[in-house]
C-alpha cells in the first residue's frame, strides 16, 4: 500500500450544505472587506491574459499589459442578460483593441479596430469604450461602482495558465524536460484523484446551476465575485421582509445575475423571491467557493512543479499531497467494508441502487487531534453525509465546515443522516458516479425535536446535539459496534421500521446535528455508482 497523506471539504449530510471559513473560502468576510481585497489583488503582478477565443488574432496576437475585461449586464424587466469584452491585443508591431458582445451563452457580435503603431491609441479607445459601457474610468476601477442600466466589471483571476518553462542557450529559448517520477498511488486512488480535480467535472456541476463558465473560467474564479454574490443574496433577503418587495426584489435578482453570470438562453432571467431559491443560490455559491479552492490547489501544485529541478513527482501524486490527507484504499475483504456494505444495503433507496465501488479510509492532517477535544464524550455513531461530487476535493482539503450562509430545517450546523437514501439525496454525480462519506459523530447528549427549527445554532444548554426523529430509522435492534481509536462506534445494519413515538414528527428520516466541527471525524469515503 503506498503512503498517503490526508485530505476535506463542504457538503450535506443527511441533510443541507455546511461549511466554515477557511483560507481558502470565507465569502463573507471577503465581502466585507471587498475593497481591500481588490486593491491587494490590483496591485499584484499582472500575468499573461488570453486572448479572447472568439478574435481572428487569437493565434498571433497577446494582450497588451492588462487591458481585458469583463463586464456583464442581467435587467430582469427587459430581458437583459448580456455580456461585453473589451481587449487591447498587441500582434507583432501593431495595436488592436477587441470588443465582442452579445446575450450570455450566444458568441455574440464583435468589432475589430484598425491596427495602430503605437498602444496609447488602442488604449484611448478601450478606456473609452469602458467609460461609455459602465460609467466608470478605468484607472479608477479599484473603487468600481455599478451603475443602472450599465454593465457591471466581473472579477476574475485573470491569469492564463503557466507556460512551459524555457531556458536560453546561446539565446535561443529551449524547452526543459523534466523526468516525472512514475505515480505512487494504487490504480483506484488514481481514478479517486483524477475524478475530484477534473476540470471536465467542475464543468459539469457549475453548468447544472446554469453558471455562465465562459464568464467565470475555471481557474479563474474570484473570491470576490462569490462574496459579492452573497452580498446581493443578503440584499434580497432584508428586501423579502418588507412588504412591499416586487420590484426591489427584481431589480436585486437583476443585480445577482450581473454579478453571478448565469446562461438562461433566450428565456427570461427568473426573480429571485422565495426563501428557497435564496437557500439554493446560497448552496450555488458555496459549491463555486470549493470549486474555486480545488483549481487553487491545483494551480498551486503545477507551480511547484515548474520551480523543482529536472526530477519532479507525478502530477497525480502532486494534487493528492495537497489535500494533506491519506486515503487508505480499504479491501472488499475486510470486516470493516462488509459491516459498511451492510449499512449502505440496508439503508439505501430502492429505485436509485446505489453500488459501492471503493471505499478509503480516511485520515485528514489535524482532524485526530481537534476531535480528541470531544474524547470524554460518549454515544458515537457512523453517519452518512452526502454532497456535490465538485466540493469533494475541498472537503478532503479543509473539512465538513459550517459557513455563516448556511443553513436548513434544523439550523446552522453539520447534517448527518443514519439512512443512506436520505443523505443520497445530497449527492450531485459526474457520468453517474457520486461521493459519500462515513462519519464518527460524538453525539453525547441529545435534543430530540420533531418540528423543524431554522433558528437552530448550538445544542440547547445541557445537550451536545439536535436530532429531529423521523418516522422511521434504522432498526435499532440490529445495530453493531466497530471499534475506533479505542472508541466504541454504533453502526446501523438493519432496515427502516416505524417509530411509533414520532409518527406525526415533520421528518420522514432522522436528521442529527452538530454545531461544533470538532465534533464529527471524517472515517471513511465511498465511491459510488448511482
Amino acid at each position: 500500500m503506498p503512503p498517503k497523506r490526508k485530505t476535506a471539504s463542504s457538503s450535506q449530510a443527511g441533510g443541507k450544505k455546511v461549511k466554515q471559513e477557511s483560507e481558502a473560502a470565507q465569502p463573507k468576510d471577503a465581502f466585507a472587506s471587498a475593497k481591500e481585497a481588490l486593491m491587494a489583488a490590483s496591485s499584484q503582478p499582472t500575468g499573461k491574459r488570453k486572448v479572447d477565443e472568439h478574435c481572428e488574432l487569437s493565434g498571433a496576437a497577446e494582450v497588451y499589459e492588462d487591458y481585458d475585461c469583463m463586464l456583464n449586464q442581467t435587467n430582469i424587466g427587459n430581458n437583459n442578460n448580456k455580456f461585453y469584452v473589451i481587449q487591447v491585443l498587441k500582434e507583432s508591431s501593431h495595436y488592436y483593441c477587441w470588443n465582442r458582445w452579445g446575450r450570455v451563452g450566444e458568441t455574440g457580435q464583435s468589432k475589430l479596430s484598425s491596427g495602430f503603431d503605437n498602444p496609447e491609441a488602442a488604449v484611448k479607445d478601450f478606456e473609452k469604450k469602458f467609460k461609455d459601457k459602465t460609467k466608470n474610468n478605468w484607472k479608477d476601477r479599484v473603487n468600481f461602482v455599478s451603475h443602472s442600466g450599465k454593465y457591471t466589471l466581473i472579477e476574475v483571476d485573470g491569469m492564463q495558465d503557466a507556460e512551459v518553462k524555457v531556458d536560453s542557450v546561446d539565446g535561443k529559448n529551449i524547452k526543459v524536460t523534466k523526468n516525472v517520477l512514475p505515480c505512487t498511488l494504487d490504480a483506484p486512488t488514481q481514478d479517486l484523484i483524477k475524478l475530484i480535480f477534473s476540470n471536465d467535472m467542475f464543468k459539469e456541476a457549475m453548468e447544472c446551476m446554469n453558471l455562465d463558465i465562459k464568464k467565470m473560467p475555471l481557474g479563474k474564479l474570484s473570491k470576490l465575485q462569490i462574496a459579492k454574490g452573497f452580498g446581493v443574496l443578503e440584499e434580497i433577503e432584508a428586501a423579502m421582509s418588507k412588504r412591499s418587495r416586487s420590484t426591489g426584489l427584481e431589480e436585486l435578482s437583476s443585480k445577482f445575475f450581473t454579478t453571478i453570470p448565469h446562461n438562461f438562453g433566450r428565456n427570461r432571467p427568473p426573480t429571485i423571491d422565495t426563501k428557497e431559491i435564496v437557500e439554493s443560490k446560497k448552496e450555488m455559491l458555496m459549491v463555486l467557493a470549493d470549486i474555486e479552492l480545488a483549481q487553487t490547489l491545483k494551480s498551486e501544485t503545477e507551480k511547484a512543479q515548474e520551480e523543482m529541478v529536472e526530477t519532479v513527482p507525478h502530477p497525480l501524486d502532486q494534487d493528492y499531497n495537497s489535500l494533506k490527507c491519506e486515503l487508505n484504499l480499504l479491501g472488499k475483504d475486510t470486516d470493516e467494508f462488509k459491516v459498511i456494505d451492510k449499512y449502505l444495503k440496508a439503508t439505501a433507496c430502492d429505485y436509485r441502487h446505489p453500488k459501492i465501488v471503493n471505499v478509503w479510509k480516511i485520515d485528514r492532517e489535524t482532524e485526530e487531534e481537534r476531535f480528541s477535544e470531544h474524547h470524554d464524550l460518549e454515544n458515537r455513531r457512523l453517519l452518512w453525509h452526502g454532497t456535490n461530487i465538485a466540493v469533494v476535493a475541498a472537503i478532503l482539503k479543509s473539512g465538513l465546515r459550517i459557513m455563516p450562509h448556511s443553513g436548513g430545517r434544523v439550523g446552522r450546523g453539520i447534517y448527518f443522516a443514519s439512512e443512506n437514501s436520505k443523505s443520497a439525496s445530497y449527492v450531485r454525480t459526474s457520468k453517474n458516479t457520486g461521493v459519500m462519506f462515513l462519519n464518527e459523530v460524538a453525539l453525547g447528549k441529545e435534543h430530540t425535536i420533531t418540528r423543524d427549527d431554522c433558528s437552530l445554532k448550538t445544542a440547547p444548554a445541557g445537550f451536545d446535539c439536535v436530532v429531529a426523529r423521523g418516522t422511521v430509522e434504522p432498526d435499532p435492534s440490529k445495530d453493531t459496534f466497530i471499534t475506533l481509536d479505542g472508541k466504541k462506534v454504533s453502526v446501523p445494519q438493519g432496515k427502516p421500521v416505524q417509530q411509533p413515538e414520532f409518527s406525526d414528527s415533520s421528518f420522514s428520516s432522522s436528521e442529527y446535528l452538530i454545531y461544533k466541527e470538532n465534533q464529527c471525524r471524517m472515517r471513511f469515503l465511498l465511491e459510488l455508482r448511482m
